[in-house]
């Protein structure tokens, strides 16, 4: 049985782009999300017109996650092209640069550490801790887990927290926050001048509303599901972590298609540097890979993962509400 480093040695064949496929499928789900956003203004009925913005929706979230893996130099590196148009994306996408990539590589770098584990992630308390806290910072807590703080993902985590909060808390630093927020809504007032207000809210609003809604259930889930392990970190361990505290969320092939593989995170976690479009590969050639606990989207297994609230060291496990003895 391979674990640790040679666990991860036994990916580094699979972390190697085939730099045609990363162009195909780049360029593929651009001109899918310009179709998508194209048939809002110019299809002739207005459900064909809603449809055709839900799936840019869908298609802004198969991009984003591509852009996830630009990020981490598992493809397209070197290339300025694709630099250009994931900048330009990454504005788009109400993603700061100097916030988005520095907190998502710390949650790489820390994942499933219970004291450290909250940057670039949901926040995260033992049950000891959350008894213990005050009324307002239990409620700031699971204001940030809520189900509706994922609904609203589009207003609570992008526009806020990682724009607005971000800049904020440092200016200096954070000065693109602002000028992420300065574009996108520039872009929407002209939407709503030019094109009226059907065309913003089909075009622009819905889609973005769909994205970041899925986009932060899927992160949460990801890291909070029913047998994710988390760990002390003196106790942590980099492989580890990556197999016990990353979900593989299994989809069919039009919902691995539409997250660009995603669900497969455990892998993902274990080697970042594996394209996206390998990940299943990867998966179907190491043993190892393929025993891991797997969650769904299933509205049984949302709920499951909807439920848990703080980490229980005592049972080893995440809890929720209906687990916890003396809650007052």
């Amino acid at each position: 049985m391979l674990s640790g480093k040679d666990l991860i040695l036994a990916t580094k064949p699979f972390a190697k782009e085939i730099r045609w496929k990363s162009w195909l499928y780049t360029i593929s789900s651009f001109i899918w999300l310009i179709a998508a956003i194209a048939g809002t203004f110019f299809l002739p009925n207005i459900w064909l017109k809603i449809l055709s913005s839900l799936f840019a929706g869908m298609m802004l979230s198969r991009v984003f996650i591509i852009f996830h893996d630009y990020q981490h130099h598992s493809i397209l590196q070197k290339s300025k092209v694709a630099n250009v148009l994931f900048t330009i994306f990454g504005f788009y996408m109400i993603t700061p640069p100097s916030i988005w990539k520095r907190s998502h590589d710390h949650h790489h770098n820390n994942n499933a550490k219970l004291f450290s584990a909250s940057i670039g992630s949901f926040p995260l308390m033992t049950k000891q801790k959350f008894m213990e806290a005050n009324k307002s910072d239990r409620f700031q807590y699971l204001a940030v887990r809520h189900p509706l703080n994922m609904f609203f993902a589009y207003f609570t985590t992008f526009q806020f927290g990682m724009c607005m909060q971000s800049f904020l808390s440092s200016p200096r630093r954070h000065w693109d926050s602002l000028v992420v927020l300065i574009v996108h809504y520039t872009i929407a007032v002209l939407l709503i001048i030019f094109f009226g207000w059907t065309t913003w809210l089909l075009a622009f609003f819905l889609p973005f509303f769909v994205s970041h809604m899925l986009g932060s259930y899927l992160f949460y889930a990801q890291h909070n599901f029913p047998e994710a392990v988390y760990r002390n970190n003196v106790d942590w361990n980099y492989a580890n972590a990556a197999l016990e505290s990353s979900s593989y969320m299994s989809m069919n092939k039009i919902g691995n298609w539409i997250t660009a593989n995603i669900g497969y995170h455990h892998i993902h976690h274990l080697n970042s540097r594996i394209p996206f479009y390998r990940l299943p590969e990867a998966m179907a050639s190491i043993p190892e890979l393929q025993k891991v606990s797997k969650t769904t989207l299933r509205p049984s297994d949302i709920i499951k993962c909807l439920r848990l609230k703080v980490w229980d060291p005592e049972q080893n496990k995440m809890i929720g509400f209906h687990e916890m003895e003396g809650l007052t």
